[in-house]
């Protein structure tokens, strides 16, 4: 019998929270799992309950909610032999969907039941750990919006693209480290350790979250006219070959901006300051995905 816990973020997503631990209770394979069910009450939280449960000596912690609260619950288990899982239940559900969870709790809780520990990587922005994908430029300014916004989902999402997607001017950046010398002009550059932002919107097709580095996608100044092709090749995971983006990859690398200013993490902004060193952790998180995967 293995000890499992579950966080549960009360207000991630749209979905109502309070009957989560009954169905968990009733769908988990009790035969192999042992669980305990909890309610994050604020900001941080899930990272303090997670090592806690770590320092227990759980066999894993499953996250419930969307990729802030997977963040959270990561963050507490790195770097240690207490395993991820994720119960996808927020907005994006990037690093869910990367390792092939289920949008749906009952098919979420039946793989975590037919599930294996892994090893992947993650990334560290500065002294500040990410999982899925960080980024500057237009994509922190819609996460800083998206996160201020009295409604979530896509549709908030696109709402808050379009306003500013007219107005919003490029800025100059200096990328240099692992071979890497370059000084593009960005509309937004993403590090992706896993494939996507989330949504199934796959900034970066080709990343792995096990082969060491990241997926650096800078979007170079575009026409107006090329954002519907582009939107569609995001979709269709075919935006590396659009003429307007750059992709490279690297396990670490130093990133100079204009000035500081917002960024955003697995989908949360920072404020963050002009210089960022962004590096890769080879196999320093165990996370719970499907034995197929």
């Amino acid at each position: 019998m293995k000890n499992i816990a579950f966080i549960i973020n009360p207000i991630s997503g749209a979905i109502n929270k309070r009957k989560l631990p009954k169905q968990i209770e009733k769908e988990l394979d009790h035969t192999h799992w042992l669980e305990n069910i909890v309610f994050t009450e604020y900001a941080g939280h899930a990272t303090e309950l997670a090592r806690q449960y770590a320092k227990m000596g759980f066999d894993a912690v499953v996250a419930v909610g969307g990729d802030g609260t997977v963040n959270e619950v990561a963050r507490g288990l790195r770097d240690t032999q207490t395993a991820l899982g994720i119960i996808p239940t927020g907005s994006g559900n990037g690093f869910a969907r990367h390792i092939g969870m289920s949008m749906r709790v009952n098919k979420a809780i039946e793989q975590i039941n037919h599930s294996e520990a892994i090893y992947v990587d993650y990334g560290m922005v500065n002294d500040y750990p990410f999982f899925c994908t960080c980024g500057i430029g237009f994509d922190a300014l819609i996460a800083d919006q998206f996160a201020n916004a009295g409604t979530r989902g896509m549709k908030t999402y696109l709402q808050k693209i379009l306003k500013d997607l007219f107005s919003y001017q490029p800025e100059h950046y200096t990328i240099h480290g692992d071979g890497i010398d370059l000084t593009p002009q960005a509309f937004l550059i993403t590090f992706a350790n896993a494939n996507q932002w989330g949504n199934d919107a796959f900034i970066a097709p080709k990343a792995s979250i096990q082969d060491g580095r990241m997926d650096i996608a800078i979007l170079s100044k575009f026409p107006l006219i090329a954002a519907p092709a582009m939107a569609f090749n995001l979709f269709t995971k075919n935006i590396d070959k659009d003429m307007f983006m750059h992709t490279i990859q690297a396990s670490e690398i130093t990133v100079v901006r204009e000035q500081e200013g917002p960024m955003h993490v697995d989908g949360e902004p920072l404020q963050m300051p002009k210089e960022l060193h962004i590096r890769i952790v080879e196999d320093g998180l165990r996370v719970l995905a499907e034995k197929r995967f």
